[in-house]
């Protein structure tokens, strides 16, 4: 019988479809524009807010596009699912600057299927098709931060 790893506490009750649509905005994001992860995030069930380092604002087409991209995943029906690897093993794979200190020796990765993996603590759905429509609500741009706020329908 193998053994439950021993991770970091988690103080949060994430909102599973929300987060899981965040996860795939990232994704997207760092796909289409090149920018990387959130540089913050907040997220709640009835709508959310990332923010991204850019060098200039989306436009609405892309914003468009960003809508389409994201919808087109979570219509793709991925599984989620979880995995979990020794601290420097996942060093050699994901960018480890934002784990708290004194992290865990074993971390959890969360793949939503082919789509992105990423290290995560948080609740997520099954599968995308728990997820919904992902709708961007509105957007501003202001010190070369790309802020967006968004729902899902």
């Amino acid at each position: 019988m193998q053994q439950q790893p021993q991770l970091n506490e988690h103080n949060k009750e994430e909102y599973p479809p929300m987060h899981t649509c965040e996860h795939i905005v990232n994704q997207t994001m760092c796909r289409l524009h090149h920018c990387g992860r959130a540089v913050s995030a907040h997220i709640e069930r009835k709508k959310s807010k990332l923010d991204f380092a850019l060098p200039a604002p989306l436009t609405d087409e892309q914003v468009r596009q960003l809508e389409d991209a994201v919808n087109a995943v979570i219509d793709r029906h991925l599984d989620v699912t979880t995995s979990y690897l020794p601290i420097a093993e996942a060093a050699a794979r994901f960018d480890l600057r934002r784990l708290p200190d004194g992290v865990s020796d074993t971390v959890r990765v969360v793949s939503i299927g082919d789509y992105d993996e990423c290290l995560c603590l948080g609740r997520h759905v099954a599968n995308t098709a728990e997820i919904g429509h992902f709708k961007v609500t509105t957007w501003s741009y202001a010190d070369g931060i790309f802020r967006m706020r968004f729902k899902l329908e």
